[in-house]
């Protein structure tokens, strides 16, 4: 299986909303690394259940963040 995401992209897991968004570390076959703002880094394996996100959705993010400080 390939993989669809590379190094720096953005994406969520869809079954793991709570963990924010998360930055791709690596992208190594079926095996990603993605470190996430509430869940840290972890491995997905198969990479089914990560969205990329959009431009709109990483600012919106920032934003939040920022007003909760």
């Amino acid at each position: 299986m390939m993989t669809f995401f590379s190094p720096g992209q953005y994406v969520r897991h869809t079954r793991e909303p709570d963990w924010g968004l998360g930055q791709v570390q690596s992208a190594v076959v079926d095996r990603i690394t993605v470190n996430f703002e509430h869940a840290g880094k972890q491995l997905i394996i198969g990479g089914l259940e990560l969205v990329r996100v959009t431009e709109k959705e990483i600012v919106e993010s920032r934003e939040r963040s920022t007003k909760g400080k």
